[in-house]
């Protein structure tokens, strides 16, 4: 009998370690505000549903890409669909989105004016020097009626785009990380709502033009045409579109973040 009761408890022992060690890991690229500490809230879930989530912090927008088209990532949470669209065909690859979780609303920043009809002749406006990124900062500033562009629908527009521009503002193009380091040099700082966040910038609060909850920017997971139906993969989406995630983005990022789901 005992020797029965060993064996079982050893077989179960066993049992239950290969559950632990089959334990399907993803890998997946994040910047750290706000995707890396929503895919922390979602990792304790995610491991008791069989799913190792390791979260990598990037702080540019290529790296992601590239290293998840590489297959030395499984995914990456940071673009939205206009800017995808834009790498794959300008880097030749073929990542694909998986579900979209939330929208940043992109804004306009200063540390010179209060207003923006306080810009002077002449000022100079810092924006995104990535395409998706340039051209949404570009319709942001035509939407407010500072500039024109030649295509008003024209989503990677850049500066050279530009058909009306009555304050003869001067841009100057930065890399999006770059942003928030030269807000107090120039008169308009146009930043993405997550490097805005890791500057200690409240969207909601200190922003001079803002999109509206009607953004079309939806950050999206991002994969490979290869993994993101896997199992593992499906059941990170479920988690990052559940009404924990959603409750946590509202208490959290208070407007600054908003869910697409």
């Amino acid at each position: 009998m005992k020797k029965t009761l060993l064996t079982t408890a050893l077989a179960a022992a066993l049992s239950f370690a290969g559950l632990a060690s089959a334990a399907e890991k993803l890998v997946v690229a994040a910047t750290p505000v706000p995707h890396a500490e929503i895919l922390e809230l979602i990792k304790p879930t995610l491991a008791k549903e069989g799913v190792d989530l390791q979260i990598k912090v990037f702080t540019d927008y290529v790296q992601p890409n590239v290293q998840v088209d590489q297959k030395r990532l499984d995914a990456n949470y940071f673009q939205t669909l206009p800017y995808l669209q834009n790498f794959n065909e300008g880097k030749g690859t073929h990542l694909e989105t998986v579900i979209g979780v939330h929208v940043e609303p992109f804004g306009g920043y200063s540390k010179k004016v209060k207003t923006l009809a306080e810009l002077k002749e002449g000022a100079t406006v810092a924006i995104p020097n990535e395409g998706s990124n340039s051209g949404r900062a570009l319709l942001l500033l035509q939407k407010a009626g500072l500039i024109t562009l030649k295509d008003p629908k024209n989503a990677l527009a850049t500066p050279k785009d530009i058909a009306e521009n009555p304050k003869k503002l001067k841009f100057r193009e930065l890399e999006s990380a770059m942003l928030p380091r030269v807000l107090d040099q120039v008169d308009l700082d146009m930043i993405n709502t997550n490097y805005a966040l890791e500057a200690g910038l409240n969207p909601a609060k200190d922003a001079l033009v803002i999109e509206g909850s009607d953004s079309p920017y939806v950050n999206f997971l991002v994969a490979r045409p290869d993994n993101k139906n896997s199992e593992a993969m499906q059941k990170l989406a479920k988690a990052l579109t559940s009404p924990e995630v959603k409750a946590f983005i509202a208490e959290k990022y208070k407007g600054a973040v908003l869910p697409a789901f």
